[in-house]
Order: C-alpha cells, then sequence, then structure tokens
C-alpha cells in the first residue's frame, strides 16, 4: 500500500456524447478516446448514454489509459416507465478508483428524465476517521425554447429541490448536466441558485447571465460544435451554452475538498470571438490552447463541448500510483501506420519484456515480447483503422498510442 502525502488535484469532466453509442459515425469511440487521452478526467459524467454496451466501451477506452478506471452500475432511465419506457437516454458516470470509492447510487425521478445521484468517497489514508465524501449529481433537462418547455424544466429541477432537502446542508454536491438554459433569468435556473434551499448551488465559471446568442459569453458556449447536418444533434454553429458543472455554495472554501478557483474550462473552446455562429473545427475557433486535432474530434464526436473543472484535497490519499512515462521512445516511423508498427525505448531502463496492444473498446488485440534491445516491430495490416495503446503489464509506463490508417 503507498501512501502520498502532498496536495492532490481532481479533474472533473461532464459530457453530453450525443446518443452514444447509437447515433453514427461507427467510429465516434475514436474520437472520444482522443479526447479522453488528451484530459483524463478522474470523474467522467456523461448524458445521452443509450445502452450499457456504450457504457462498456467508453470504460474500456479508459482503462487502457489507466487500469484503475470503473464505472458506475448502469441504470435504464425510470422517469419514463409510465410514459412508453423508451429508456433511450441515460446518465451515468466514470472514475478512477484509486482515487474514489462509489459508495451508493440513487435515481431521482421526474417528469422527464433521472437525475443521477453518485455518492463517492475519498480514497484518503483517514477515510474511516474522518471520511470526505463527494456527492456528484449528473441530468439532462428538457431541451427546446419557449414556455412550456421552460415549465418542464422548473418541474425537472424542483423535483431534485426536493429530493436534496434530504441531504444534510453541509454535503459537498456537483451537478454536471445539459440544463438547456438559454438565460440565467429562466425559472429552472433562478432555482438551482436560490439561496434558501438547503443545498444551494453556484456558478464556478462565475459567468451568470443570458447566454443565448451572446458574444459577451462565448467563452463558455458548449454548442453546437457543427453547421452542417448529418451527423446528428443540433446544428447552427457555436452560439449557446447548455452544458454546466454546478457547485454546491461550500466547495468554494471546504477545508476538506475544494474547487480550484479559476478552473473552470469548456474543453475546446479556445475563446475566440471569430468562432461565433462556427463549427468548432474550423479556422475561426482556432487558438493556443485546443489544437486543430483536438476540436475535430470534439466535432466528429458531439454536437457538444465537455465542460470541465478541478476539485483539490490537502488529505493523503491511499494506493495512488502514478504512471510513469517513459522519457525517451520513438516510434522509428510515426505513430500513424499502415502496415508495420516499430517501437524503439531509448531510455536507461531495465528490459521490457512483455508489451499488450489493445483497441480502444479494451480488446487485447495482441501479446509481444520486446527484443534485448528494447525494440519492438509488428504487423497490423490486417487490423482495422482507428486508435490502439501499446501496454506494459506491472510496470509505471503509460500506454503508449499509434493510430492505424
Amino acid at each position: 500500500m503507498n501512501m502520498v502525502i502532498s496536495q492532490e488535484t481532481f479533474k472533473i469532466m461532464f459530457y453530453n456524447v450525443l446518443n452514444f453509442p447509437d447515433q453514427g459515425p461507427v467510429n465516434r469511440i475514436d474520437n472520444l478516446a482522443y479526447i479522453l487521452q488528451d484530459y483524463q478526467p478522474d470523474i467522467f459524467m456523461i448524458c445521452e448514454l443509450n445502452n450499457e454496451q456504450g457504457a462498456n466501451d467508453i470504460l474500456g477506452v479508459l482503462q487502457t489509459l489507466k487500469p484503475s478506471y470503473s464505472k458506475a452500475n448502469f441504470v435504464l432511465n425510470t422517469s419514463d416507465d409510465a410514459d412508453g419506457d423508451q429508456n433511450f437516454l441515460q446518465n451515468i458516470i466514470f472514475y478512477d478508483s484509486s482515487k474514489f470509492i462509489l459508495n451508493a447510487q440513487f435515481e431521482v425521478t421526474t417528469i422527464f428524465r433521472d437525475f443521477n445521484h453518485y455518492i463517492l468517497k475519498l480514497n484518503t489514508v483517514d477515510q474511516v476517521a474522518n471520511p470526505i465524501i463527494l456527492n456528484a449529481i449528473v441530468c439532462h433537462l428538457k431541451s427546446s425554447s419557449g414556455t412550456v418547455n421552460q415549465a418542464l424544466r422548473l418541474q425537472m429541477v424542483n423535483d431534485l429541490t426536493t429530493y436534496l432537502d434530504g441531504l444534510s446542508s453541509d454535503e459537498l454536491v456537483l451537478l454536471g448536466g445539459d440544463l438547456n438554459l438559454y438565460t440565467q433569468s429562466e425559472a429552472a435556473f433562478q432555482e438551482l441558485i436560490d439561496p434558501s434551499n438547503n443545498i444551494t448551488f453556484t456558478d464556478p465559471a462565475n459567468r451568470i447571465g443570458s447566454w443565448s446568442n451572446n458574444l459577451v459569453y462565448l467563452d463558455v458556449f458548449t454548442q453546437s460544435t457543427r453547421t452542417q447536418s448529418g451527423l446528428g444533434g443540433a446544428t447552427g454553429g457555436f452560439d449557446d451554452r447548455f452544458d454546466f458543472i454546478l457547485t454546491s455554495e461550500n466547495l468554494a472554501a471546504d477545508p476538506d475538498l475544494f474547487y480550484v478557483p479559476n478552473s473552470y474550462q469548456v474543453f475546446g473552446n479556445n475563446g475566440n470571438n471569430n468562432c461565433y455562429n462556427q463549427e468548432i473545427n474550423s479556422f475561426n475557433c482556432s487558438g493556443p490552447e485546443f489544437d486543430f486535432t483536438i476540436r475535430d474530434a470534439l466535432y466528429y464526436m458531439s454536437d457538444h463541448l465537455p465542460v470541465t473543472l478541478e476539485l483539490q484535497t490537502n488529505e493523503s490519499l491511499l494506493n495512488i500510483t502514478e504512471f510513469v512515462t517513459t522519457p525517451s521512445y520513438r516510434f522509428i516511423n510515426g505513430n500513424l501506420v499502415e502496415e508495420t508498427v516499430e517501437l524503439a525505448i531509448e531510455s536507461n531502463v531495465n528490459q521490457l519484456k512483455n508489451v499488450t496492444v489493445y483497441n480502444v473498446y479494451g480488446q487485447r488485440m495482441a501479446q509481444l515480447e520486446m527484443d534485448a534491445l528494447n525494440h519492438l516491430k509488428f504487423d497490423v495490416s490486417n487490423w482495422s483503422s482507428g486508435i490502439y495503446y501499446i501496454t506494459f503489464p506491472n510496470r509505471q509506463i503509460k500506454p503508449l498510442k499509434f493510430i492505424k490508417k
């Protein structure tokens, strides 16, 4: 058992994954893998999950990055049981089980879709005497403009408020969701931030206003990544803030677990005003932080962008084993290949005899041996196009990625 006595930062991401995996194209999992490899969230909250196979596919991707990723139990939407029981769209979370323990999960029924409540405990040294609990709630409010849909969103949020009345007022809570809100004046948002509630939410981005089609708030826009039809979801370009991670007020100053100031970010949004009403992978959306490759993956993955923030604790964690990426290695012919992968480990490490190759679904593709000089060469000419990972069992080395054309 390892113990880390240091400040630990946790990366949180919420993402509307757009009817995953049923919505085409079929290689969207490759785009998601690229996004997750780039950010590597410790807690990954999603909505618009179609089925359990989709959840397993995402878990497989995460486990190629780090084997300690786990997921909550997949639960079908219960809110539509009396109204067709269609179960089109579900919510779920994935988490790094070396840092968090899932204590329980609950479904909060509404008139449309569930709020999914996950009770996570930090995997700290003194978790028995001083447990640190984080409540992660994932949601997807009713979409579309108009007074009828606004009323439905409010009704859903009122159901959440009633449920949260049953929690202790000092609970630490994250709410990640596609809230489908156009302005802060909408009753559903006002209910979420109502200071008289048992749990009052705040906007950690501190960007409360009238968001829709308002260039002032472009830095927190999340939809739409597209102007063209054919990929599913909304078109119309980049002009709305629908996706949020809200925090309970006490996460601003709790001594055990707290929001890192200024860490809230829309992943893929460069804050470029020229991006207004454009496609996220266009030159108009370029900027220093998110390059074309990541924005292109986001474009093909979903009509939404993910939102992220960081939490921090000063407590000591158990079982934290960091991957140490080998500082000197190279793909001899590059990591974009057609027929042959050739890898050379050039740093002064002990011989890396056994390696395993996985696809983005977590399926084992090959078990191989490196030669005495830490060289590896193998044929992939018959493999499907996509992203693959070379892993080093029982070694603290981050998986290496290559792409089969």
